[in-house]
């Protein structure tokens, strides 16, 4: 499953996401960002399932957590090496975890997870001053992310500690823990980097957990929460065929190397093999009995059916497995609607950014026929890679469950302007640079919390489901 983790634009997701929220930003620079917390949770979530249905598509089980108290299986060479400063640090298969000196104690990690777990049994952190913060609701979540992280929106990191970023540096240490070789920081040291060790998903599934037992601690949905008076969903469909398959890219790397400015520009190229998907289009035919224009939100999410033993899962085992596809909004006229989004539109995904010598070719084409220049769908890098909107799945079929809910959009939209997608594409996923994000309900809803009884979510009309089958086609080679 090497070719999600190692994916380039998966990387500079994973990096992009950590420069627009990093944990040492302070409000006293300039603005709040909004929602920190949850999204952490939330996009590290989203890698994390997306590599369980990578695996599942390999017919391979879940990625299991990380264990402090057990070897490390798997181990892992990057063959890459710093531009000053050496190779980075291979680990061999079976370590065993040791302490990082000058950095942290297994033990510590251990007691931090314990004061962690404690709080949301209890329902509350506790902050610097010993005030209690509830948990034990919607906004919980947000706290919650904050104090794993941490980041300096913790309530008290002295506490709760800094699971996750010393979590980073004490797995990417275990090749030289005690510093014996002076070797560099590993793969796991660098937000740019870190996907491409298998481990970062095992280290995230170990945190995913514990969100997980948070949410679950939260009581399900209402169908106060969940319904949209007058509005049903009424059939789902795909124009075209969710079939991916390997290609062949070629990446320009003239930029990389240096030379001198009186020498002139040798072409220099790799390529890699890639994973991309055919372009498809989701349709929507949605009712509004309810005499007038509504505002709705599409919240689309695609579900494995079953594990890697071909057991059927129930909506509540799934549902935290489930991949968030899109996230739009729409005005649903009265009566019958049709509404369709195409895959390249999906706000958790952006292009492939070009590169420098076809940004040339476009410069120069838009001076020569005296035209603007148009590259806003490349302002931003956060946000999965379209090509990996689909997961593989196999020659045979992978069956998933393709899931939507339409919601209140007059309720759900924190701004205006959503149904232009004018604040950038990527906002499910990576928020709006400056700006509140544009969703007021929980990330993942109404598939976050626990659903008892499937059969109560499925019968608003707002809500369906209809299985999809995605096909994987083999390699090919021109693209």
């Amino acid at each position: 499953v090497a070719y999600f983790g190692e994916d380039i634009g998966l990387n500079v997701h994973h990096v992009t996401w950590h420069m627009d929220y990093p944990f040492w930003w302070k409000d006293s620079y300039g603005y709040h960002l909004d929602r920190k917390g949850e999204l952490f949770f939330w996009v590290h979530h989203q890698l994390t399932v997306r590599f369980d249905s990578e695996r599942l598509s390999n017919h391979l089980d879940f990625v299991d957590e990380l264990y402090w108290d057990r070897p490390i299986v798997e181990g892992f060479a990057p063959h890459t090496t710093y531009k000053y400063g050496g190779e980075f640090p291979s680990r061999p298969d079976n370590v065993h975890f040791s302490d990082v000196d000058g950095i942290a104690r297994i033990r510590d990690l251990i007691i931090t997870e314990s004061r962690i777990r404690d709080a949301i049994a209890h329902g509350y952190v506790t902050g610097h001053d010993g005030e209690r913060k509830d948990i034990r609701n919607e906004h919980g979540i947000e706290i919650l992310g904050d104090v794993i992280e941490s980041s300096e929106y913790s309530p008290n990191p002295e506490y709760y500690g800094a699971l996750h970023n010393l979590a980073h540096i004490v797995l990417g240490r275990q090749g030289d823990p005690h510093g014996k070789f002076n070797m560099p920081p590993g793969v796991m040291e660098h937000f740019e980097t870190a996907t491409r060790d298998p481990a970062f998903f095992r280290l995230h599934k170990y945190m995913d957990n514990i969100f997980k037992e948070h949410k679950d601690s939260l009581p399900p949905y209402t169908a106060q929460d969940v319904e949209f008076p007058g509005v049903a969903v009424n059939t789902v469909g795909v124009k075209g065929n969710l079939k991916t398959f390997f290609e062949d890219f070629e990446f320009d790397l003239t930029n990389a190397v240096d030379d001198a400015p009186e020498v002139d520009d040798v072409p220099i190229s790799a390529v890699v093999s890639r994973l991309n998907h055919e372009p498809f289009t989701l349709t929507f035919d949605v009712t509004n009995n309810n005499g007038g224009d509504l505002f709705a939100t599409f919240r689309v999410f695609l579900c494995p059916r079953h594990d890697a033993n071909g057991i059927l899962f129930t909506l509540n085992e799934g549902r935290w497995h489930c991949i968030e596809l899109d996230k739009f909004w729409r005005t649903l006229h009265a009566g019958d609607n049709h509404v369709e989004r195409k895959s390249s539109d999906a706000s958790t995904t952006v292009p492939d950014i070009p590169s420098f010598h076809t940004l040339i070719e476009k410069a120069d084409a838009a001076v020569a026929s005296g035209s603007d220049l148009d590259l806003s769908e490349y302002t931003r890098s956060c946000g999965i890679p379209n090509r990996l909107l689909l997961p593989k799945g196999n020659t045979e079929g992978l069956d998933f469950a393709l899931v939507v809910a339409v919601t209140d959009g007059s309720k759900d939209a924190a701004i205006d302007g959503l149904e232009k997608d004018e604040h950038g594409g990527t906002h499910a996923q990576c928020g709006i640079h400056g700006e509140v994000y544009p969703d007021k309900r929980p990330l993942g809803f109404p598939l976050d919390r626990q659903i008892p009884d499937e059969r109560v979510l499925l019968k608003f009309p707002n809500i369906h489901k209809e299985v999809v089958t995605v096909h994987f086609d083999d390699h090919h080679d021109d693209h």
